[in-house]
């Protein structure tokens, strides 16, 4: 019996004097616990993206799906709201010579647009192209016929006049409508829209001072659509910005909430072929021909052409796709009849 109690006892002191070896040399030594208040949550790495439509590089991700709205450019419109958050701006023949603006945005969103205006089919066509949710108020015939058809995910005011669509009260309609972006949102689930950007967007950007292969200079721009001075779209070049601030009418165009001038990197000029249709001088445009083309950026212009590509609009160079200056792009459509070279003066 003692002689157990005697080996025994030998054994538990040589377990202590090998768990106290153990320990001396660090080895299988447990970790000191850290208090929960010292602990550091994992965090997700800063990912930057490029946006879609821009080129511009940023937080990101720009994966939300773009929206596209008529916005109206009627003098008793101006100055608008929600432009300068655009990242393509067309400009396009609604009826004669008056223009009207088509935004497409997606890199950043305002907070309103407006005031929105009447769709034509081929602003419907674009917004196709681009996979665009589609904002109007109002349709022609044919717009209607291609909306009611279902080929894009769109809200119309016409439905949702006082409800999504807003009237201001310091404007007289049809220059008055706005839609804020948190109506837009809610449009697109009342629609079951898909909120994903869901496309390739085919163009091609390089930042500026990067390309020494541009054309002549180009610092003063002016395109017209016909004989209204309203109707003119005018640039000038500031080399510090390295950006084109836009007037139109004589005045600079500004958004109405925040007097924010409007400035983009690129302009764009595409020729294409339009045919009046009706009496009230509504267009029929071919968006898919390809055509004659000029390219403006860091105060230079570029002879290119353009195509069409699976719906949307590419600037082409004689080595493929002609690469814009990273930012916001503003894109003239005009009639091959005069065409560019009466349409559009530049000087240095």
């Amino acid at each position: 019996m003692k002689k157990g109690l005697v080996l025994l006892a030998v054994l538990l002191v040589a377990a202590a004097l090998g768990l106290w070896l153990i320990g001396r040399d660090g080895v299988g030594e447990p970790a000191t616990p850290v208090p929960d208040a010292q602990k550091t949550p994992d965090m997700p790495e800063q990912v930057l993206t490029t946006a879609p439509f821009t080129g511009m590089q940023g937080d990101g991700p720009y994966d939300s799906r773009a929206v596209m709205a008529v916005i109206n450019n009627h003098p008793a419109a101006r100055p608008q709201t929600g432009l300068v958050e655009a990242d393509i701006v067309f400009e396009i023949i609604a009826e004669y010579d008056i223009t009207r603006f088509l935004a497409l945005y997606q890199s950043q969103f305002p907070v309103a647009i407006g005031p929105v205006r009447s769709a034509r089919d081929y602003f419907v066509e674009l917004a196709q192209g681009y996979d665009a949710f589609f904002i109007a108020h109002g349709y022609s015939p044919e717009a209607q016929q291609l909306l009611e058809s279902g080929v894009i995910d769109h809200v119309n005011g016409m439905q949702y006049d006082g409800t999504l669509f807003k009237r201001s009260v310091d404007r007289a309609a049809p220059h008055n409508s706005y839609i804020t972006y948190e109506n837009v949102e809610l449009a697109m689930q009342m629609t079951d829209a898909s909120p994903n950007y869901r496309i390739k967007a085919p163009y091609a950007f390089s930042a500026a001072g990067s390309n020494d292969k541009l054309g002549e200079q180009a610092a003063s721009i002016e395109v017209t659509y016909g004989g209204d001075p309203l109707f003119a779209s005018n640039y000038a070049y500031d080399a510090e910005s390295q950006l084109y601030a836009r007037s139109s009418g004589g005045a600079a165009t500004a958004d109405k909430e925040t007097s924010q001038r409007i400035e983009v990197a690129n302009v764009l000029v595409m020729e294409m072929a339009h045919e009046t249709i009706d009496a009230k001088g509504r267009q029929e445009i071919d968006l898919t021909s390809g055509g004659q083309a000029l390219l403006f950026r860091e105060g230079t212009v570029q002879e290119i052409t353009w195509r069409s590509e699976n719906g949307m609009l590419v600037p082409v160079g004689n080595n493929g796709t002609a690469e814009l200056a990273q930012g916001k792009t503003w894109i003239h459509l005009i009639p091959e009849t005069p065409g560019i070279g009466q349409a559009v003066q530049y000087s240095p």
